[in-house]
């Protein structure tokens, strides 16, 4: 028999009882739509987190600290570490490299650096109108801020000659009642920082209070304008107000974010907590971390932990295809079903295809291209419907999101392999469910059958 009459023959069979057919088919459809939409969403997440980090230019970064010294709680540490401990006890080891303006300028100069800046953040109260928000204050020199990983709803930058501008991200805004980030730019804020008042004065009033409730803090406030709005903010996030060295010099501060700053040795108010270092490409991370450590110091970059992100999407893809192979199990019971009645039914058509010449492989074939037609149309019909699914899930999800001024998604991702492997799939699948069918049939005798009622 040619391929033809196989695919002739396994149709009509199919067609005769179309009912059963269309029932199977529809379980083969909905266990490969399951499958098909858990997957994509599976592909969407690590599409959205790889394009994020590629967008920020954040696998090109490398964080720099000084060996010995403390770490602070949302700093990663090294695996020789234990919680944030510094070396050798619980201080600083005052012959450790430091993390100053001279290192700076040597690592500037270190073959795929493109630059470096120190991280300077310190706490301060945004006041905007009548609405206040605390937060943190990051140090960033304009040429930074202008080919830093930082995307702009709206506006620009700051520039080095205007040392009063900042750039605000639009998450802050919303807090402080500004829903539309194009009404926030040229307006007027007001930084207030905390700084220690030792001035005799002050000590005075703090020994003649009562109750000795007094501290020596004073607060100090400073104007600024809005040059530009971020739709997020770089460097893990962790501030939401960025200004300009210059502006920040002339600040009376408290550069504490947390409680280990007061841990620093006294009379080392250069001595930078961490410095970033941002290289040519990711094919310079290896050669710069290895620079940086042969000198004495501790370094971590991204690009460190994406084998660890790599294991995590497999074992988030693992568990969403186990959940889809619930239904495709089911599905296939159901084809196995659906052709050991079949057989059961043309036991007596069996027989007389066998009189007449057919060996058991035509039989066994025929058999087979019915549950591989069951599979094709279910692949296809259930693709379909996992992106329909997808499609609406989707629009369901940006909804809810812009209500929350949150950027528009595609939450489900699909590859033309996840299209091509959903189909040879339920191929494959079918096939395998009517194995057991198709054998059972080779195996009539041909003298049974045609007695059989």
């Amino acid at each position: 028999m040619r391929i033809s009459d196989y695919i002739g023959q396994a149709c009509g069979n199919l067609w005769k009882k179309k009912l059963r057919t269309f029932l199977t088919t529809s379980g083969v459809v909905i266990g490969i739509g399951a499958l098909v939409c858990m997957f994509a969403f599976g592909q969407g997440v690590q599409r959205n987190v790889t394009e994020q980090f590629n967008r920020l230019d954040l696998f090109n970064y490398i964080n720099v600290y000084a060996r010995g010294s403390l770490r602070r709680p949302g700093h990663h540490h090294d695996p020789d570490e234990e919680g944030w401990r510094a070396e050798g006890g619980g201080a600083a080891d005052a012959n450790a490299p430091r993390l100053d303006s001279e290192f700076l300028e040597k690592v500037k100069k270190i073959e795929g650096v493109e630059t470096a800046f120190p991280e300077l953040r310190f706490p301060a109260q945004i006041r905007l109108g009548d609405k206040e928000q605390f937060t943190l204050v990051q140090v960033l020199s304009a040429d930074i801020c202008r080919s830093g990983p930082m995307p702009l709803r709206i506006g620009r930058c700051y520039d080095a000659n205007e040392p009063n501008g900042l750039v605000i991200s639009d998450s802050l805004l919303r807090r402080m009642g500004v829903d539309e980030p194009s009404e926030a730019i040229g307006r007027h804020i007001e930084i207030a920082t905390l700084s220690l008042d030792l001035s005799l004065t002050n000590i005075l009033r703090m020994v003649l209070s009562p109750g000795g409730q007094a501290l020596p803090i004073a607060r100090e406030s400073y104007g600024f304008t809005v040059t530009g709005v971020a739709e997020r903010m770089p460097f893990g996030g962790m501030s939401d107000v960025y200004i300009a060295p210059e502006a920040a010099s002339g600040m009376r501060k408290l550069s504490l974010t947390s409680i280990w700053d007061f841990f620093q040795p006294t009379g080392e108010a250069a001595n930078y907590p961490s410095i970033t270092v941002r290289v040519k490409s990711v094919k310079d991370i290896a050669h710069v971390k290895k620079e940086l450590e042969s000198r004495g110091y501790r370094t971590w970059a991204l690009l460190d932990q994406l084998d660890q992100m790599r294991i995590g999407f497999l074992i988030m893809d693992m568990v969403l295809i186990a959940v889809g192979m619930i239904g495709v199990t089911v599905a296939s019971l159901g084809i196995v079903n659906t052709m050991v009645m079949s057989i059961l039914e043309r036991y007596r058509e069996i027989g007389i295809m066998k009189a007449v010449g057919a060996t058991d492989g035509d039989v066994q074939r025929i058999f087979l291209f019915e549950s591989g037609t069951i599979g094709l149309l279910g692949g296809l019909f259930g693709l379909l419907l996992g992106w329909l699914v997808s499609a609406i899930i989707n629009e369901v999800v940006n909804a809810i999101m812009s209500r929350q001024s949150a950027p528009r998604m595609e939450y489900f991702s699909f590859p033309w392999w996840l299209c091509l492997g959903a189909i040879a799939f339920s191929i494959l699948i079918s096939l395998v469910a009517g194995v057991f069918p198709t054998r059972r049939a080779a195996r009539v005798d041909p003298v049974v059958a045609l007695r059989h009622d």
